[in-house]
């Protein structure tokens, strides 16, 4: 019924002549279903093999339905004789109540893919954040306060309980501490969205959960340090909430609402048109994360009270560099033309394209360990990808839909990442 998580609107599938859909009126309060489902058919068929799979969904208000469970039941010829097939396949075991998850942050890209996953899945959503850069979702409730502030945090937080809660802070290690210990005994699970770069450079080459880490402080106020403050940040929250702690080591996180301006800027180079420079070589391999595929694992583990710390990316050797460019122009009907130049040659002109893909250094060098990382851990948790193209599709539409994300204050603008005089001279000598 597709291959990427999340709701979907299947009435496409459903109206087929080979589908049979049952659908209940809309109950009148919340269900809370426990044990095993079994459904029976009565069914015929002219074919000697065939194979009858049933589906229990939750759909909601439009029509977007969300896996409950499903069984398969495989009749082959060897089975005959038999009579019109009366089957019971038995599905999965299934109990889930309504979640309430407090998000703290919420209005940028990866807080906003953890809300709209959440709600999706009819989760109870909290956000906490200062209220200024975007209303709240339909169906949120908004607390507002300035996370710096302790005790504005307090009294937004008030007398109320969460079954878990999800950080994405990205600064000073003290204000997660302060708000971990405010919601210990009053949240059951933390999720902490963390980094790879809380591992000590340089990364070793195929590196898991088990490389080497920087040092943290979670007291400290300091947040030049990008990597001390995000293990700062961890052990933070591993003080107030051993075992109910879930560490998502996230590596290069892209898709709808990235602010960061990785695939926003490339998408809008490409938009251009004609002649444009692309880092050599195309083999290059890249390892990423579609943010909504982030947000459903670690909703889907805070439900199941998973902890400890992942590495939270795509899996190695999926895609290359040449993969993500040239499905870019296929989903977006760009005409241009990539012209891809050696490292050293983009060096040498001034041009650092790759960096903000994490495939050079400022000297040209490539990185050890960047796109390679062990994921076998959170794929045996049950972390799951989308394809390529459904992330940079999703991508563009959003831009389209919405423009260009602002500027981070915490990072050099995209507009500053490249000299177009200098693109253009290089082009100029490639093209004799």
């Amino acid at each position: 019924m597709g291959l990427s998580a999340g709701a979907k609107d299947n009435r496409a599938i459903e109206a087929r002549a080979d589908m049979l859909t049952f659908t209940t009126a809309p109950p009148v309060e919340d269900v809370e279903a426990v044990g095993p489902v079994r459904v029976r058919l009565h069914a015929r068929s002219a074919n000697p093999n065939v194979d009858y799979f049933a589906r229990v969904c939750a759909v909601d208000a439009r029509c977007r339905s969300v896996n409950v469970c499903d069984g398969i039941v495989r009749l082959a010829a060897r089975d005959l004789p038999r009579p019109p097939a009366s089957v019971s396949p038995l599905v999965s075991s299934y109990s889930r109540s309504i979640v309430k998850v407090l998000v703290l942050g919420g209005t940028h890209h990866v807080g906003r893919a953890i809300v709209e996953a959440a709600l999706e899945r009819g989760d109870e959503v909290s956000t906490l954040n200062r209220g200024l850069s975007r209303d709240p979702a339909p169906g949120v409730r908004a607390l507002i306060a300035d996370r710096t502030d302790p005790e504005a945090v307090r009294r937004a937080l008030g007398g109320q309980e969460w079954d878990a809660v999800v950080d994405t802070w990205a600064w000073a290690p003290r204000v997660v501490r302060e708000a971990a210990r405010l919601l210990s005994g009053r949240a059951g699970h933390y999720g902490y969205v963390s980094s790879r770069g809380v591992h000590r450079w340089p990364w070793p080459a195929g590196a898991d959960e088990q490389a080497p880490l920087v040092d943290g402080d979670p007291g400290s106020t300091d947040d030049a340090d990008y990597a001390a403050a995000k293990r700062g940040g961890e052990l933070a929250v591993l003080e107030s909430f051993p075992g109910a702690a879930l560490l998502a080591r996230a590596g290069m996180i892209l898709g709808p609402y990235e602010d960061v301006g990785r695939i926003p800027w490339w998408l809008r180079r490409l938009e251009k048109g004609g002649r444009v420079l692309a880092p050599a070589p195309a083999e290059t391999p890249l390892q990423y994360l579609d943010v909504r595929d982030l947000a459903a694992w670690m909703l889907s583990s805070a439900e199941r009270g998973l902890s400890g710390a992942f590495t939270v990316t795509g899996p190695p050797g999926a895609i290359t560099l040449g993969d993500l460019l040239t499905t870019a122009l296929d989903v977006t009907g760009f005409d241009t033309e990539l012209v891809w130049a050696q490292p050293e040659l983009l060096l040498r002109h001034g041009l650092p394209l790759g960096m903000e893909l994490g495939l050079r250094m400022p000297d040209g060098s490539a990185p050890s360990g960047m796109h390679d990382a062990d994921v076998s851990a959170a794929l045996a948790e049950g972390l799951t990808t989308r394809p390529l193209r459904e992330t940079l599709a999703d991508t563009w539409a959003w831009l389209q839909a919405e423009g260009d994300p602002a500027p981070r204050t915490d990072a050099p603008s995209p507009d500053t990442w490249l000299d177009a005089a200098a693109e253009q001279r290089l082009l100029d000598q490639l093209s004799h």
